[in-house]
């Protein structure tokens, strides 16, 4: 990418959109499209082709989703897979059909099955049975991915996917009942901390693991695979590499909020996957690596939470 080329991002507002933005802008990007979901339905194939036959972007990101965490997973299926299939498939689609120079996937780690072998390679895609609760998500990613592949294979468009883990930071969901683990349990241990309240109660006990990427590695990775990467027929891993206990995370978390009182674990509840962390060789291979420690990323996603807790 020159740093005048037209740049399209899709999910502009959303936890990763709004990264890859902050990012272009950092490294000199100066002509970034981006539309609000009130003014252009991602859905509606029609206005999506106008939408790129006015604009035509030179390069795609496409970031947009239908995102929740494992409730919204579980109990909206029918729109996770209907609006994901749609979105992508109307931008995949009038990106090619626009001359689009190249597009970048966002994926996620859910397309791999439940039960991997680890660390999860990329090699690893349709080998096994998906986690159910989140596997219409997951479904419509994997089509993504195929789409992208088969854009390459018979029109010759370059079209990347990636899979992020775990993801957090800045402008992340901090809803009590649809988040992700992270930002859910900031806001929990911040508002039992601002209550006063003695015991924060966490799901299982706390002995899974996960890996956690903050946004901004993630926006990072994504700019320079636009500009290095093009291989549309392998997916690439994006995550830290790094595992940490349910248990530690939020004994981190606690730290970082402030919180004095104890934390217990309900294990009547489940303890979900019990590990599951990525193998990031073949992005390290190409000369990225992330550069966000943990601590000091969640110490910064609390800070904004807190200066955005009235509206959030």
């Amino acid at each position: 990418m020159n740093l005048d080329s037209k740049i399209y991002v899709a999910g502009h507002t959303g936890l990763v959109g709004s990264s890859i933005v902050r990012q272009l802008r950092k490294d000199g990007y100066t002509n970034i499209i981006f539309i609000k979901s009130r003014d252009l339905d991602l859905r509606d194939k029609d206005a999506v082709d106008r939408f790129f036959a006015i604009h035509q972007p030179e390069y795609v990101f496409l970031a947009a989703a239908k995102v929740g965490g494992i409730l919204g997973n579980s109990n909206h299926k029918g729109e996770f897979i209907y609006d994901n299939l749609m979105i992508q498939t109307n931008v995949i689609d009038s990106s090619y059909k626009n001359g689009t120079k190249k597009l970048l996937f966002l994926g996620s780690s859910c397309i791999y099955p439940k039960v991997p072998t680890l660390p999860i390679t990329e090699d690893q895609l349709l080998t096994g049975p998906l986690e159910p609760t989140n596997d219409a998500y997951a479904i419509a990613k994997i089509a993504g991915i195929t789409m992208c592949k088969s854009y390459y294979k018979q029109y010759a468009f370059n079209a990347i996917s990636v899979m992020p883990c775990n993801l957090y930071g800045i402008n992340d969901n901090f809803h009590p009942k649809n988040s992700h683990v992270l930002p859910g349990m900031i806001r929990r241990f911040h508002e039992a901390k601002e209550l006063g309240t003695d015991t924060v109660t966490c799901w299982g006990d706390g002995t899974p693991k996960r890996e956690f990427l903050n946004v901004q590695d993630l926006a990072s990775a994504c700019v320079y695979l636009m500009n290095t990467y093009n291989d549309p027929d392998n997916i690439l891993n994006v995550g830290s590499g790094e595992e940490i206990s349910i248990k530690e995370l939020a004994e981190m978390i606690a730290e970082v909020v402030g919180y004095k009182g104890t934390i217990e674990w309900d294990t009547s509840k489940p303890n979900g996957t019990m590990r599951k962390v990525m193998d990031v060789s073949k992005l390290k291979a190409t000369g990225w690596e992330p550069t966000v420690d943990l601590y000091n990323g969640i110490h910064e996603a609390y800070n904004w939470y807190c200066e955005n807790y009235d509206r959030i």
